[in-house]
């Protein structure tokens, strides 16, 4: 009698990986997985920020205003507790990191104007983890857009589609195309540059006497 249940379970494991239940679970923890390493950078940056400040004020300490700028958008990034399966806590997340990336940005742009500063050593090896940590977070967000990518369209192909409804795996929300821009866009902000001279009056013609 111990044969039929057996036979009856072998056969609902066959039916559910022809039917991608077992590349759905290696999908969905590829996404997983993608997702901790895109976390990991992000945080990686924001480990590096009070060091730099540190550094930048210690030669421009009259660019508060920048350097304030710096400090509350890595402290906003720090209150956000996102959950990448929620696409409005995704998109909040996301522009928080965007903000971040505008704040350093101008920031560089104000280096500039201190030759002494951007010949100091310590500037000089943070920079350098800086620029790296910004290029690997772009490969982690990369790879995270194509996992969840290829985790959508295959929940949506025929026969998964009916797995993932049966079990309750829902399509997945992804970083956007402006979400992506506003990262890869930072504005350009030039605080080194003297603002433009007011026009002065023409003369006025004398009288034809």
């Amino acid at each position: 009698m111990r044969v039929f249940p057996l036979l009856a379970f072998s056969l609902v494991l066959v039916l559910l990986s022809g039917c991608g239940y077992n590349q759905i679970q290696q999908k969905d923890e590829a996404v997983a997985a993608g997702w901790s390493e895109v976390l990991n950078q992000y945080k990686r940056r924001a480990d590096l920020i009070p060091n730099l400040v540190s550094t930048v004020k210690g030669y421009a300490a009259q660019e508060q205003q920048v350097l304030i700028g710096v400090t509350e958008a890595r402290a906003k990034v720090g209150q956000i507790q996102v959950n990448p399966d929620d696409a409005a806590s995704l998109q909040a997340f996301q522009q928080a990191q965007g903000e971040l990336s505008s704040a350093l940005s101008r920031l560089m742009v104000v280096v500039e104007n201190y030759p002494n500063l951007k010949s100091d050593q310590a500037f000089l090896n943070l920079q350098t983890q800086l620029e790296g940590t910004e290029n690997r977070i772009t490969v982690a967000r990369g790879r995270y857009i194509q996992a969840v990518q290829d985790y959508n369209t295959y929940i949506r192909s025929f026969p998964q589609n009916l797995t993932a409804m049966m079990f309750g795996h829902d399509q997945k929300p992804n970083f956007t195309v402006e979400n992506e821009r506003e990262i890869q866009d930072a504005p350009s902000v030039d605080f080194g540059a003297p603002a433009p001279a007011p026009p002065q009056p023409q003369p006025q013609p004398a009288p034809a006497g």
